[in-house]
């Protein structure tokens, strides 16, 4: 069971990473979501929302189009920076920031949401800025709600297949995370390593998913 680690750490390392890049993105998208209001509001939300619903297949291969070597983005990084995406651990974190986006932009819209306007309001009038307002009102009576997207991110960006074979591939130690690693074991006929496999994921889903329901808003004190 050796070589089950390497899947592990790379699994790790890439819902690591999407993690944090949704905490930027979900976090930001969220507040203009739920503070501004615009023509195309529901539109946006709504396409921002896809990866939540589309097969992983079908957005695996926009992503394919977009990042490929002859995709506008994938082709200008080649050209410009020499990066390529496709078959590659990088390609691995941008499938499964696109896929996990929904879940912390959708809990981080919630949470803001349910922030009283007259708490920051009331704060402007004390003289604190815009991002003043934001950092030491908004955000800490929202946090709760971010944290749980932000886990449920993390599991699913754990789990994550479709997209993520599309685009980066099955290759050993550089592409193979875990849900990969069972597909690949199952179709070797290696039953000993794709049950240690599934137990690895589904713990740590499992764990995951326990504290987020502990930090989900709205839950009673002392509630077990």
């Amino acid at each position: 069971m050796a070589g089950a680690w390497v899947p592990l750490a790379l699994t790790l390392k890439v819902a690591g990473w999407a993690t944090l890049l949704n905490l930027v993105l979900g976090v930001a998208v969220g507040f203009v979501l739920a503070r501004r209001r615009f023509p195309g509001r529901d539109v946006l939300d709504a396409v921002l929302t896809l990866p939540m619903v589309m097969p992983p297949t079908v957005l695996g291969y926009y992503l394919l189009v977009l990042i490929g070597r002859r995709g506008p983005l994938g082709a200008w990084l080649q050209s410009t920076f020499g990066i390529q995406l496709i078959f590659t651990w990088q390609g691995a974190v941008i499938a499964a920031t696109i896929v996990a986006f929904p879940l912390v932009f959708k809990s981080a819209r919630a949470a803001f949401e349910a922030v009283d306007p007259q708490l920051e309001q009331a704060a402007r009038v004390l003289g604190l800025r815009e991002w003043a307002v934001f950092l030491r009102v908004t955000l800490p009576l929202a946090w709760r709600g971010v944290m749980a997207g932000l886990l449920l991110a993390f599991a699913r960006a754990t789990g994550e297949f479709g997209a993520t074979l599309m685009v980066a591939g099955s290759i050993p130690g550089r592409t193979q995370t875990l849900s990969v690693a069972v597909y690949e074991a199952v179709q070797a006929g290696q039953d000993d390593l794709a049950n240690f496999l599934v137990l690895v994921t589904s713990v740590t889903c499992i764990v995951v998913l326990l504290v987020a329901g502990r930090l989900a808003p709205g839950r009673v004190a002392g509630q077990a």
